[in-house]
């Protein structure tokens, strides 16, 4: 196994959150992955409306971050890497993000679903999606625009991504 990726045969490295240049996610997300790192960079489907057509295009999910699985005590090669600012931090340690939100947000980019990125909420009740395409995710319940949604948070990033839901699917969080 890749030791870049991995401390010990049973055990992946954290995921982190690098801090990217304006429209550099995808750059360095493929350098990244060019240096055997595992990487996240989530992105969600949009219609563009342009003089003559309408376009549907990915855009990032969390404009300015890509995520990627890193030991901490060697950083320097991702933070060499084209596009790549800095590693997102407590202090001046890197912080891990939770392996738990990094699946949730995969869960919800796998959906299909449309999804929008909300700022980050600590309100609702913690739920866990219990039928359909999300089966498995924790989040919570929020109204936004009036509408109830499943939140996924990213806590280190105080960023959330949201999905509309049927309200039959949710069950409370153990």
């Amino acid at each position: 196994m890749n030791s870049m990726l991995s401390n010990s045969a049973s055990t992946p490295l954290p995921w982190h959150a690098l801090r990217v240049r304006s429209n550099s996610e995808s750059l360095a997300d493929q350098a990244l992955r060019g240096k055997g790192y595992e990487t996240f960079a989530p992105s969600r489907r949009v219609r563009r409306r342009w003089s003559d057509r309408i376009r549907e295009i990915a855009l990032p999910l969390f404009p300015g971050y890509v995520f990627c699985r890193l030991d901490a005590l060697r950083r320097t090669p991702v933070l060499q890497s084209p596009g790549v600012v800095e590693i997102v931090s407590v202090g001046k340690s890197p912080a891990p993000i939770d392996e738990r939100e990094i699946e949730a947000v995969r869960a919800v980019v796998a959906s299909g679903m449309e999804t929008e990125a909300s700022g980050f909420l600590r309100i609702g009740n913690r739920v866990r999606i219990g039928a359909g395409p999300l089966a498995g995710a924790e989040g919570v319940v929020a109204t936004i625009d009036g509408r109830r949604k499943f939140v996924v948070a990213v806590s280190l990033l105080q960023r959330s991504v949201s999905v509309q839901m049927d309200e039959a699917w949710l069950l409370p969080a153990q």
